[in-house]
């Protein structure tokens, strides 16, 4: 059998399922033909798997009699279960593919370990670098190592770390016999990227992080929201402009707790907001008079209590994510009025304009939760006069703004209400 030929290796696939479940119930495996000579292949390359004596089993019976079992054999296949062969042939392929899949630093002492839910080990070392798990000579015996502060089996200067699914994180330490500490690495699990994420749930148009800023002044604001389940917290923040050529450096100044990413291209600092549901950053000398030519990449890695880490990204221009504050309304007299432009707005207005659009009410909505949602709007862009005279006086007026020259998100709506002398409220619509 050619296994470099694809139709032959998605046959091999299909006479694994067949066998493997043979195997597992016990029963004499029975091939046509065809499959027969393919079959004592793809026994030879289970190895240890099965048995020896079952091998040969397979190889004296099993192919031996395949003329006279054919019909046998179509039936059943049939018969089979399905869930039993996907639950087989899943395992076996995590057993032949290599875990962990790779690991790096996140930061000094932090490994990231990316596993696939296979069985594994990840070595540690403890005179040298996590990648150096193979030195042990005779000073090294007396190390003794910690896992979380619980006393480990394993003795000397290399350790391996048991890999099996998400689990295999901590915080290993390493110590003389004296007690003294020696060394120590955290090791976080990243599981292999699939669409079910565990930490932060999904929110607008299934997106798990949304970025908004209020102006062109290089700010801008990520927020996300936990799983409900979670105990989470964020460990790791790199942002960068343009192309990542590995050279964006990312640290944390305990301190101020601000972090700062820099590269030969841009200069980040961002901070983690009070409650841990988002964060804030700067783009250092950004000019927002300039046209924006490369995008702004935001990576957040997130960290539970159990070790399991977890990357969030977005990118985007600023030009894509601003959205401007509420405007303000006011009353000139019974049938004007006015609105300004949101004092966190980028100016000049005249460089920066907004498009405005507004509502009037007609009717009374006393114990609408949301009066601006039915209404007549029309638009109005303007850098000077924001005012409007009304021929009728209407019962209320919304207003809301967005950039004049990128289509970008509306603010959220400013809600004026105008009842004869009753006391006028200003409040934010959503």
């Amino acid at each position: 059998m050619d296994l470099d030929g694809k139709e032959n290796v998605a046959t091999t696939n299909h006479e694994a399922k067949s066998f493997i479940t043979a195997l597992q119930y016990n029963s004499e495996v029975i091939c046509s033909k065809d499959i027969c000579p393919s079959a004592i292949h793809f026994i030879s390359l289970l190895g240890s798997l099965v048995p020896t004596s079952r091998r040969e089993t397979l190889r004296m019976t099993g192919c031996g009699r395949c003329g006279e079992k054919r019909h046998w054999f179509r039936t059943s296949v049939i018969k089979m279960k399905f869930l039993t062969c996907s639950i087989i042939m899943s395992v076996f392929l995590q057993l032949s593919s290599p875990n962990p899949l790779g690991f790096w630093t996140l930061l000094p002492n932090i490994l990231v370990v990316e596993v696939n839910g296979a069985l594994g080990q990840q070595p540690l070392s403890c005179l040298g670098s996590p990648q150096d798990g193979s030195r042990n000579d005779n000073k090294s015996q007396d190390i003794i190592w910690k896992k979380n502060g619980v006393v480990e089996e394993q003795r000397g200067n290399s350790y391996s770390v048991e890999l099996e699914e998400s689990k295999g994180g901590g915080n290993y330490t390493c110590h003389r016999e004296d007690g003294s500490l020696v060394n120590h690495t955290v090791v976080l699990i990243q599981e292999k990227e699939t669409e079910s994420r565990k930490i932060v749930e999904k929110i607008n148009q299934g997106d798990y992080v949304q970025c908004l800023a209020q102006n062109y002044n290089g700010e801008f604001h990520c927020s996300w929201t936990w799983h409900r389940s979670r105990d989470a917290k964020v460990a790791f923040i790199e942002v960068w402009r343009g192309s990542n050529d590995g050279d964006t450096q990312c640290s944390l100044d305990t301190s101020t707790q601000r972090w700062t990413c820099s590269s030969g291209q841009s200069n980040f600092s961002c901070s983690v907001d009070e409650h841990g549901h988002g964060i804030s950053c700067r783009e250092e000398q950004h000019c927002p008079y300039a046209e924006e030519s490369k995008r702004i990449f935001v990576a957040v890695y997130m960290l539970t209590e159990d070790f399991l880490v977890e990357n969030y990204s977005q990118q985007f221009y600023l030009a894509e994510i601003v959205k401007p504050d509420m405007v303000k309304i006011s009353e000139v007299n019974t049938t004007m009025i006015e609105w300004s432009y949101p004092s966190s707005w980028s100016s000049p207005y005249s460089y920066f304009p907004l498009t405005f659009e507004i509502a009037q009410l007609r009717q009374g909505c006393k114990h609408c939760g949301n009066p601006c949602k039915r209404r007549e709007t029309w638009t109005v862009q303007s850098p000077d006069i924001l005012q409007i005279t009304f021929k009728n006086r209407p019962k209320a007026v919304c207003v809301r703004a967005k950039d004049a020259l990128c289509d970008s998100q509306w603010s959220e709506w400013s809600h004026l209400r105008l009842r004869g002398n009753e006391k006028k409220k200003t409040s934010a619509i959503r």
